[in-house]
């Protein structure tokens, strides 16, 4: 349920009545828009009673919330949420460039990627430091050590980090070195370490599952936010369907109708999706077009000698060339990206 305020509705109305809604052991999210105030009740509704909240002073009227993803969806905060993360907005009018290497594989790599990504406009460095794989056999990441490399590549640039966790430990050890966790698609269900993130309240990117729908997307970010952690970004990345010319299908449609049913920001990750690195420009723009707010792309000093994913990571080179294109494409969608090459 949500308590919508008049136009005109003082402060201390406001205050009034979260008071009430408090005093009933029920939490309260407020959302201030551009026109009115709306108050987000979270909590047990029965506790409520028969308590004329319609009757308070400066309320106009209470709206029961027909979705299950209540905190997430736009009846509750019908404001695009714009995420704060560390001085990096994501969800406003600027767009977000994350990129790096599917995974930290050593010194030299990550702060020569860092560096080159940095160059070309990027805010945020991504590399797998805990990397679930299909096969047990593969490599499966530096954990604390490469956390600690991504740190230190952040000294070194001033770019931000995000990196995937899977598992509470991993979100204990993680929290020491990252600004923004990454639930993989994977765990896009792992509802015992969604909660833990929503514990931790540090922003997460969270990423569709291969074969989630968007609805039950949302209603798994519930769990984040229930916990009191509205600091979610989603991420759409593809999707399984009959199609092998790429990795997964990406769903353009995702940031639209993402748009359309929730005030959370959306990014689209293009290098899970495509699989192959010839496609990512390509999705990389559509994205943009879509209005997505921004990018998370695989970079690599040398993408054919990566130890995971060596098809679908860029060069530097090519990289800096998508920043490029991607800033001229901000200005025709009245986005903003700084490309820096």
């Amino acid at each position: 349920m949500v308590i919508v305020m008049k136009p005109n509705s003082k402060e201390s109305e406001i205050k009034e009545v979260s008071k009430v809604v408090g005093s009933l052991g029920l939490r309260v999210h407020i959302s201030q828009g551009t026109e009115r105030t709306i108050i987000g009740i979270i909590g047990d509704k029965r506790r409520l009673g028969d308590v004329p909240l319609e009757l308070m002073s400066g309320v106009e009227k209470l709206v029961h919330i027909s979705e299950s993803y209540k905190l997430s969806g736009k009846t509750f905060k019908p404001e695009p949420s714009v995420i704060d993360v560390n001085g990096v907005k994501i969800g406003g009018k600027e767009l977000v460039m994350m990129a790096g290497p599917c995974a930290v594989e050593n010194r030299e790599q990550i702060l020569e990627t860092a560096k080159a990504v940095k160059k070309s406009g990027a805010q945020f460095l991504r590399g797998g430091a805990f990397k679930p794989r299909t096969s047990p056999y593969a490599f499966q990441g530096l954990e604390e050590e490469g956390l600690k490399l991504l740190a230190e590549a952040k000294e070194a640039t001033g770019l931000l980090v995000v990196s995937e966790v899977t598992s509470e430990r991993a979100v204990e050890i993680a929290d020491k070195y990252v600004d923004m966790f990454q639930i993989g698609a994977r765990n896009v269900q792992n509802f015992q370490l969604l909660r833990e993130i929503g514990r931790s309240k540090k922003p997460v990117l969270f990423k569709r599952g291969t074969a989630t729908t968007i609805s039950e997307w949302l209603n798994a970010a519930e769990y984040i936010m229930n916990e009191g952690n509205y600091n979610v970004i989603l991420c759409e990345r593809g999707i399984r369907t009959f199609e092998t010319a790429t990795r997964n299908t990406l769903d353009i449609s995702a940031v639209p109708v993402v748009k359309n049913l929730s005030h959370l920001p959306i990014i689209v990750d293009p290098s899970h999706a495509a699989g192959k690195s010839v496609y990512i420009d390509a999705l990389s723009k559509a994205a943009i077009a879509a209005g997505a707010d921004g990018l998370i792309v695989e970079v690599h000093p040398q993408p054919k000698k990566a130890l995971s994913d060596a098809a679908q990571q860029l060069s530097p080179d090519v990289f800096n060339q998508l920043c490029k294109d991607i800033e001229g494409i901000a200005k025709i969608v009245e986005r903003e990206f700084k490309y820096g090459g």
